[in-house]
């Protein structure tokens, strides 16, 4: 890298962090924190435990930003003087880690910069995903339990906690659907462009012939509902099933009927949870999932009227969106960005940050 590029790629560097910090107003930011630590330090805070939460958790995200922000623009300064003192002292080990340190701090802006992209009005909460087996037969549902391991994988690698909900095993291999949540900021903003078809080619393992088969799965992201969005259910609208858990190839994992389907009357919207212990927590947790499909479809509802509008015919989410090809050839292709990888295994095994990048990207493109 010619001294010229160093100093073209730091001026970059600079002036994208001068961007993110006007979006997200770093006097504002710290004003907010400001509030927040006053609200935090008050003797009778934990009176009320949700208002509480919400302002330590609100704290918590913001400070955070914060430090992060500060932290990038320290990186930066640092990797200039490493190129001027291995410049300085024809030193090329020291550039070679200049050179190490710039491609990592680079990473950490393109990170930042689509965190600020995230500015839609649910984007900043943790995510509920659900899978579903579609076309396909046993190969839908094997690709389904991929997809669930690559997500549950992304989210290990960052440190996410997750928890799974309900999974529903097929009866040869595989799954035909899942339910987890993925608890971290952002994680909704982050994994909702995830949503939408998934396909798969391959040379089926369950065919005895050893044909190509193509399968795909369905795959629905939703923000966790939280106390502000009011989202009530009356008990006269809902229908509410017990049964007993079961896992891979039906074999009982209780001997008591502790599983819980839930059906809301009004809209049909079904839902189930059977991996808690007990009966109420199984109870509690297909509530909280109801609740955020009931608020996904409040809020299908008002965009319907202005998707009727749009020349388009209206929103193309549940269209097919990514094709993962490892028959006849290796490539992982999504055909909303164009962003295709040759590495599918590595794909599968949660390594999509530039898929999700990709799509935040075309997202905010077609908002303008």
């Amino acid at each position: 890298m010619a001294v010229l590029d160093v100093s073209e790629a730091l001026k970059s560097l600079t002036s994208t962090m001068e961007s993110i910090e006007a979006v997200i107003d770093l006097d504002q930011l710290r004003a907010d924190i400001a509030v927040l630590e006053d609200q935090a330090a008050a003797p009778s805070l934990w009176d009320d435990p949700e208002h509480a939460q919400r302002v330590t958790s609100r704290l918590s995200l913001l400070q955070g930003q914060l430090r992060k922000i500060e932290e990038l623009r320290s990186r930066i300064e640092d990797v200039e003087i490493l190129f001027e003192l291995a410049e300085t002292e024809s030193d090329a080990d020291a550039r070679r880690e200049a050179e190490t340190d710039l491609d990592s701090v680079r990473k950490s802006v393109a990170e930042l910069e689509v965190r600020t992209l995230l500015s839609g009005e649910y984007d900043q909460r943790e995510a509920m995903i659900s899978i579903r087996a579609e076309a396909g037969g046993v190969d839908a549902a094997d690709f389904a339990e991929q997809l669930q391991r690559m997500y549950l994988r992304w989210a290990e690698r960052r440190g996410y906690p997750t928890e799974v909900l309900d999974t529903s095993f097929a009866e040869e291999a595989g799954i035909k659907s899942t339910t987890f949540a993925v608890k971290a900021p952002y994680a909704y903003g982050t994994l909702s462009v995830e949503q939408g078809t998934h396909r798969m080619v391959r040379i089926s393992p369950y065919d005895n012939q050893g044909r190509r088969q193509t399968s795909f799965a369905g795959v629905e992201v939703l923000p966790v509902v939280e106390q502000t969005d009011h989202i009530e259910v009356p008990e006269n609208e809902i229908r509410v099933d017990v049964f007993r858990s079961s896992g891979p190839g039906g074999q009982s994992v209780n001997t008591t009927d502790s599983a819980v389907r839930i059906t809301h009357l009004p809209t049909g919207i079904v839902v189930s949870c059977q991996n808690e212990k007990s009966q109420i927590q199984n109870r509690a947790a297909a509530m909280r999932v109801l609740q955020s499909r009931l608020l996904a479809h409040q809020r299908a509802q008002e965009q319907a009227k202005m998707d009727a509008l749009k020349s388009e015919g209206g929103n193309s989410w549940g269209n097919q969106m990514r094709s993962y090809v490892l028959q006849p050839y290796q490539m992982v292709k999504d055909l909303r960005t164009e962003h295709e990888v040759g590495n599918p295994q590595a794909v599968l095994d949660g390594d999509i940050d530039d898929f999700l990048e990709a799509g935040i990207r075309w997202r905010k493109q077609r908002e303008k």
